[in-house]
């Protein structure tokens, strides 16, 4: 079966451009993985020696070792249960890392990232990934999707998506500087709001000429309430001035999540919302090796009173995909599944970051289904910067899934039939649905 992987980075469809071999394997399996870099700390290991933040690695070899040293920090996490798979399906490693395979390990990978068949697009092919998104700046020029949609020898499906979070949020790093881009862009003034809006709408189209199908938000929590005009047109100008106080910008960005859904309604992006991680929780780490580096931290949230608003005006719209995520799996039978249950609009998104692990994807598949069904499932899509798991993510949500329905069948619940049914919509034609595609 197919896989559908999405909210890569943008960097993926650069290297899938190039289509250069990987450097070595401390930089394709570690540096930019922060589900591994930041067990690896605790352990000890510096941060600049595993090549975080796009720091230069120094020695390759040496911060190998100290990934292999440290393997037992890994024991019993969703990274070591990749890394295994890696190991073994890929590079027919059976040996654990330890401080004795270390330099035979590196060795084997090292000569084989050498071998055509562990270019990026051969990989993709093997991957059997039908569908790339990456998630883009709303400014980006697109250059890398149009040049393989062009690329007569690829003929993989790399889509962007619309990431408007800095654009959206006063208090996000680099919003004014975006909003002056946008404003540039759309030739008028920084503060006119009306513009601001136009012009959001404009680069949603330029994307959705691109091939996009969704756009994603990735909030601290999930209110979207809307403002008068003037109001929000007031706001917006002590934004870009940066005079909001910390409530002004809450009620701003909320409007805009609002503003999201509408734009949304009309032009049929679909609209992901990804709430509930307080970012770069450690400040020194966050000034030296910038975001993403592994300190972003769930938080407990709440859609119910949150997203009424948005779904009374827009939860029975046409055509209006809204798919909820969570790394606060209280709420996805207390509030999630509820609303999938009854808003036609409301789709149920996989566990992600924290969740998509074995045990938890187990946990959501009983915590919604008795509620919602497995229609309203968006079904497992991928969420990663380690493009090597990708196989392992989904075979593992597979076999999760498979045991789920079997136990359904066993006690009498589903029939046979239909279970296997089911599991094929869920690995394919329920994300092919939901996400438009």
């Amino acid at each position: 079966m197919t896989a559908i992987a999405t909210a890569t980075t943008a960097a993926e469809g650069s290297m899938l451009l190039d289509d250069e071999a990987f450097p070595d394997p401390t930089r394709l399996l570690l540096s930019g993985d922060h589900y591994v870099t930041r067990l690896l700390q605790t352990a000890g290991v510096d941060p600049a020696e595993l090549g975080v933040g796009g720091v230069e690695v120094r020695d390759p070899r040496r911060a190998w070792r100290s990934f292999c040293e440290n393997w037992d920090v890994l024991s019993g996490t969703a990274s070591g249960y990749w890394l295994t798979d890696e190991l073994s399906r890929l590079f027919g490693i059976d040996r654990e890392p330890s401080a004795s395979s270390a330099d035979a390990l590196y060795d084997v990978i090292a000569d084989r990232l050498q071998q055509p068949n562990f270019r990026p697009r051969r990989l993709l092919d093997r991957f059997r990934i039908e569908v790339l998104a990456t998630t883009d700046d709303p400014m980006d020029d697109l250059d890398v999707h149009r040049a393989l949609a062009d690329d007569a020898h690829f003929d993989g499906r790399v889509i962007p998506t619309f990431r408007p979070d800095a654009y959206l949020d006063p208090e996000a790093p680099g919003f004014l500087r975006g909003v002056e881009r946008l404003a540039q862009w759309h030739g008028t003034p920084t503060d006119d709001y009306t513009g601001y809006l136009e012009g959001l709408e404009s680069r949603r189209a330029h994307f959705i000429a691109h091939g996009a199908t969704s756009a994603d938000h990735g909030v601290v929590d999930a209110l979207a309430e809307p403002l008068a005009s003037d109001e929000a047109a007031a706001l917006f100008r002590r934004a870009v001035r940066s005079e909001s106080t910390p409530a002004e910008a809450r009620a701003f960005r909320a409007h805009m999540l609002f503003q999201m859904a509408g734009m949304s309604v009309r032009d049929g992006l679909v609209m992901t919302i990804h709430p509930g991680v307080l970012r770069n929780h450690h400040t020194e780490t966050y000034r030296s090796f910038g975001p993403d580096t592994g300190h972003d931290i769930p938080v407990a949230t709440e859609y119910t009173r949150n997203l009424r608003p948005l779904l009374e005006e827009y939860g029975l719209a046409p055509d209006f995909h809204l798919v909820l995520f969570t790394v606060d799996e209280t709420t996805f039978s207390r509030e999630i599944a509820p609303l999938a249950g009854f808003y036609p609009s409301v789709f149920i998104g996989p566990p992600w970051w924290f969740l998509d692990a074995p045990d938890a994807i187990l946990r959501f598949r009983a915590a919604t289904t008795e509620i919602a069904g497995f229609s309203r499932s968006a079904g497992f899509i991928d969420d990663t910067r380690a493009f090597l798991s990708i196989p392992a993510r989904h075979d593992m949500a597979r076999r999760v899934d498979a045991s789920y329905l079997a136990r359904l069948v066993a006690e009498g619940r589903i029939g046979r039939a239909r279970a296997q049914r089911i599991i094929v919509d869920l690995t394919d034609a329920q994300p092919r649905k939901v996400f438009k595609l």
